[in-house]
């Protein structure tokens, strides 16, 4: 642990040297960012930064890694498809895991989602 300036601790983190060229704009920007932001720490602005950027590209997030089977008790619709279903079929809850995917979702849907066997296997295909 070292202390700051402004008497914070901070822990010591492994640092790696990273040899790549950004143009005039960018450096200016990095450092505006860095110094509104991070008290000037560079490192933690273009780590914040790729951590937005995964987030917002939509690969950080909630992913499907599974499903349950579920009877149905009433007559619904699949929720990929739209194909209805009736009482007694059989349609798939799906699981979801927090994780890295193009089709991540940024929170986990609130509304009822059963999928039908055929959406649920093209998912994992």
């Amino acid at each position: 642990m070292a202390i700051n300036p402004d008497f914070t601790l901070l822990k010591r983190t492994a640092m790696k040297r990273l040899n790549f060229t950004l143009d005039n704009e960018t450096v200016e920007l990095l450092g505006e960012l860095s110094e509104k932001y991070y008290r000037g720490n560079k490192s933690q602005t273009v780590r914040a930064a790729l951590e937005s950027l995964a987030v917002h590209a939509g690969h950080e997030g909630w992913v499907i890694t599974g499903y349950t089977p579920k009877e149905l008790d009433d007559n619904i619709s699949c929720h990929t498809c739209g194909e209805a279903h009736e009482k007694g079929e059989v349609l798939y809850r799906p699981v979801f895991e927090r994780g890295s995917s193009p089709a991540a979702l940024s929170s986990i849907p609130a509304e009822s989602w059963l999928d039908c066997p055929r959406c649920a296997e093209e998912k994992f295909s």
